[in-house]
């Protein structure tokens, strides 16, 4: 009897314990809606997906996917300034609601965040002068290739740079790392396409080009784990500008080009 007792009490605690445990933890979505405003992790030094203009107004492909959602939303919207290396750690510090900041898809950060659907893609290359006699990663023997941290590019040519005999240059920003390359302290960059893109119509004079194609990724919106009523609601978001075609418009005003036919 006494067992039975205990039993039943031991429960009865359990159950208001787990029931006090989960009204302390608030909701993404709920604080965002009691706020009427959502805080999203964007890096505004990686043009053309975020970058600020001469007025210093924040333009790029994500700035503007953001302007979208919390337009659609009835929100207020408040960039919060982000790196590669960041961007995750905003979203488990409770620093930023989600981040739209060219967030690749990849196993290792599926384990530590979640991700929407994606809204956009990423062509990651491996890029460099017109003159540097690089086709493939074997090529890439004895030279130095910048990357900006944290990044895929980061994580992937660091696994191989050993055993393929080159060196990894590490910046912590895009900016930095484009300035790296472009003035000659690494002979090549491991960035997107868009940015290879860039750098050429910056200097003309000395083009940039594709050598070699690691990876085309996924961009998704990330966020924080366990937040699924979220996570539903900027998938239902997603899904409905990539059909009315908003979304495709926004990549390509800023990308040249459109967004696979798979996502439209």
């Amino acid at each position: 009897m006494m067992t039975s007792r205990k039993f039943t009490l031991a429960a009865i605690t359990t159950c208001v314990l787990g029931a006090a445990a989960g009204a302390v933890h608030a909701d993404v979505l709920d604080d965002i809606a009691k706020s009427k405003s959502i805080r999203v992790a964007t890096d505004l030094a990686i043009p053309p997906s975020g970058m600020m203009d001469a007025s210093m107004k924040p333009i790029g492909s994500d700035v503007e996917t953001a302007q979208l959602l919390a337009k659609d939303w009835g929100l207020k919207l408040d960039f919060v300034q982000t790196t590669g290396a960041t961007r995750i750690p905003n979203l488990q510090t409770g620093k930023a609601d989600i981040a739209i900041s060219t967030l690749s898809v990849t196993p290792e950060r599926a384990k530590v965040i979640d991700f929407s659907k994606p809204y956009a893609v990423l062509e990651s290359v491996i890029g460099g002068r017109k003159d540097v006699p690089v086709k493939s990663i074997d090529d890439l023997k004895g030279r130095t290739v910048c990357v900006t941290r944290g990044t895929t590019q980061d994580v992937e040519l660091t696994k191989i740079s050993r055993d393929k005999g080159f060196q990894v240059a590490r910046y912590d920003d895009d900016a930095t790392d484009v300035t790296a390359a472009v003035s000659g302290q690494c002979d090549l960059i491991a960035t997107s396409l868009t940015i290879v893109n860039q750098i050429t119509k910056k200097t003309p004079d000395r083009p940039f080009e594709k050598k070699v194609v690691l990876h085309v990724f996924d961009l998704a919106v990330g966020v924080k784990k366990g937040e699924t009523q979220l996570l539903a609601k900027l998938n239902e978001w997603i899904d409905a500008n990539l059909k009315n075609g908003k979304l495709n418009a926004i990549y390509k005003k800023y990308h040249g080009n459109d967004l696979p036919p798979q996502m439209r």
